[in-house]
């Protein structure tokens, strides 16, 4: 009998963690590169389109309430298996209500396709925070990478289709079924009981202010509502910004957003540097601007070039504002499921707004001046990046303040 040895098993652990940030990266840019022609499909203005959409925000905020209690119930692998394949059924869904042109059949697709993921949002960062503190290396920006990672190869293999004529009800089923296998044999690497462990131990643990009084957890709310403002906006807005707010043909449109998921994975295959020779706050801080500045370029300049550079800038901007944030609310207390669950809803809440208030500014003023509201979110998230300082960066500014001399 083969003895695997434990360094062999927490590397499988890892890579079965990359894919699982992979997967739901691929399947979001599949449809999402193909919003112009689900639209037209589906024979909605952009206005309906944003209420169809709206079918996604209300299934990603569903399941991101219920994942803390449901990790803390059944463990992270249990939450991990069945939301994955919750998801592929989802976009299977999607594919059924292009095939009848149904703009409710679609939103329902959305929700449950949402649901599946926001509820495994937790159980996989949960996961991930196990394995760097097994490895005692930071790998968490770089799972959220194979996230980014995903959405890239999603939009390319979504420009190929969409040039090559390919039918957007032949492309989402397809991107459904390729991911079943990968499914089921990476949750065979996930160890069980996680997730119910960490749930047993706060009760005895340390009890810390309670999250709901947390000041400092609020504040990292605000940060991850405006970072994951600005990157759902792209996600479900970009296509459709580039054709009809720069004139871009569909090809093009899903181009431009290969950009951007190519700027978000630079920037979380990269930001662990940053992160290991910056502070949180300096980087949180630098991203914000960095994405402020994109999405300005994208509104003010009306050049084609300057907007395929401008969206790359935007996801360098947005690539490290959900790990960090998330990072920064397990380390403001005990019980972390609840307050990266409590954090990770806020951030949510974006996707819950985004998707009908963009739609309902753009029809009325145009996508591009919808994007003012984004804009000023990301300056906000600027302005109080603060509250993202780690713990022991605190106590240090408290003992040179003169607080423990």
């Amino acid at each position: 009998m083969t003895v695997i040895s434990p360094r062999k098993i927490l590397q499988r652990r890892l890579w079965a963690l990359f894919m699982f940030f992979f997967i739901p990266g691929l399947l979001m840019a599949s449809w999402a590169t193909r919003t112009p022609a689900i639209r037209d499909i589906l024979s909605v203005s952009t206005a309906e389109m944003g209420i169809v959409l709206f079918g996604l925000s209300i299934g990603s905020m569903s399941g991101i309430l219920c994942s803390a209690w449901l990790v803390k119930r059944f463990g992270t692998r249990t939450v991990i298996r069945t939301t994955m394949c919750c998801a592929i059924v989802g976009m299977m869904l999607l594919s059924v209500a292009l095939w009848f042109a149904s703009p409710l059949a679609f939103a329902l697709g959305l929700t449950v396709f949402g649901g599946s993921f926001g509820a495994a949002e937790v159980a996989i960062n949960v996961e991930g925070a196990a394995i760097e503190q097994e490895m005692n290396k930071t790998v968490l920006p770089m799972m959220h990478g194979f996230y980014s990672l995903g959405t890239l190869a999603g939009a390319g293999i979504g420009m190929a289709l969409t040039a090559t004529g390919i039918a957007a009800t032949t492309h989402i089923l397809l991107a459904a079924l390729v991911c079943i296998a990968p499914v089921l044999l990476g949750i065979t690497a996930i160890p069980d009981g996680n997730g119910r462990n960490v749930a047993g131990e706060t009760k005895t643990g340390e009890k810390g202010l309670p999250f709901y009084r947390d000041m400092q957890l609020m504040l990292i709310g605000v940060v991850v509502l405006a970072m994951a403002f600005a990157e759902g906006s792209a996600n479900d807005w970009l296509p459709l910004l580039m054709v009809d707010g720069h004139g871009f043909s569909p090809t093009s449109g899903s181009l431009i957003y290969a950009g951007f998921t190519l700027g978000m994975t630079v920037g979380r295959f990269t930001g662990g540097w940053f992160i290991d020779r910056y502070s949180r706050v300096t980087v949180v801080r630098a991203s914000a601007l960095l994405g402020g500045l994109g999405i300005a370029l994208i509104i003010f300049v009306d050049v084609d070039w300057v907007a395929g550079v401008s969206v790359v800038l935007w996801g360098l901007g947005a690539s490290l504002g959900f790990p960090l944030t998330i990072s920064a609310a397990s380390d403001t207390g005990p019980d972390a499921p609840t307050r990266v669950s409590v954090v990770a809803t806020t951030g949510y809440l974006a996707f819950l707004v985004g998707p009908p208030l963009l739609g309902f500014l753009g029809e009325h003023y145009g996508l591009r001046s919808a994007m003012l509201v984004v804009l000023g979110l990301v300056m906000i998230a600027a302005l109080v990046a603060r509250a993202v300082a780690k713990p022991d960066s605190q106590a240090r500014s408290a003992m040179e303040n003169g607080y423990e001399r």
